[in-house]
């Protein structure tokens, strides 16, 4: 069976071939560097030491991870998530006053939060909210 055709880099006037769709190394590091700028750093995002304290005591009262139980499984939680995106650097950088106290509520209520493993946070749990993000 033939392997997939090569591709070229998607950033602008690069023109490099490479094995699969999307940018090149070089690219793909400026790309992140990007990413990462725009989304700012834990602290910039809320995730302070009141947050670090407020997260292990969920995680004593929930253990378990919401997903791994809805399919039968026991599994230790690591992440404590929003369910609802606060989207509080967003909200600071907006300077809405409105927003970005909404954006605080939905930070700080616990209401909002589950229980979940690395696995399950970083792979089907993003999937959906960039799902729900392009609807």
């Amino acid at each position: 069976m033939p392997g997939r055709p090569k591709s070229i880099c998607r950033a602008p006037g690069c023109g490099r071939v490479i094995a699969a769709p999307g940018h090149c190394e070089q690219h793909k590091k400026a790309t992140q560097k990007q990413q990462d700028e725009r989304r700012g750093s834990a602290a910039e995002r809320g995730y302070d030491s009141k947050w670090t304290k407020a997260r292990a005591a969920y995680l004593r009262k929930h253990p378990l991870c919401v997903y791994c139980r809805r399919e039968d499984r026991l599994t230790a939680a690591t992440v404590v998530d929003h369910i609802t995106p606060h989207r509080l650097k967003e909200a600071i950088d907006s300077g809405d006053e409105a927003r970005i106290a909404e954006a605080r509520r939905l930070f700080w209520d616990s209401a909002n939060w589950q229980s979940l493993c690395k696995p399950h946070h970083d792979g089907q749990k993003q999937a959906e909210e960039r799902a729900q993000a392009r609807r």
